[in-house]
């Protein structure tokens, strides 16, 4: 019963920011982890950052200090601001988060639907 719902693509110009947003709900228990990965076409998806409910982070080299991933735990929402956006960035990105829905149930991934992010120059 859990879904994502994610917002904050959109279309902008190289150098601009965006701040993707995240809310896991139908879940009693905090997520494990969140995070963002990125498809673009014809390419493999792949991990933009992550943050573990402790805070602990991992971000792709690709960042490369650009991107900030945060987190809401009591509220299972996780952002990703992007700063200086690049051509190079633009794809869809996918909300994660990796959780237990209920104490039955075990660990899993789930994904959002993807909101497109294009950046031109």
């Amino acid at each position: 019963q859990v879904q994502l719902a994610e917002s904050g693509g959109g279309l902008v110009q190289a150098g601009a920011s965006l701040r993707l947003s995240c809310a896991a709900s139908g879940s009693t228990l905090s997520a494990n982890a969140m995070g963002w990965y990125r498809q673009a076409p014809g390419k493999q998806r792949e991990l933009v950052a992550r943050i573990a409910s402790g805070g602990s982070t991992n971000y792709a080299d690709f960042v490369e200090g650009r991107f900030t991933i945060s987190r809401d735990n009591a509220k299972n929402t996780v952002y990703l601001q992007m700063n200086s956006l690049k051509p190079e960035d633009t794809a869809v990105y996918y909300c994660y988060a990796l959780l237990q829905a209920r104490i039955w149930d075990r660990l899993r991934d789930y994904w959002g639907q993807g909101t497109q992010v294009t950046v031109s120059s």
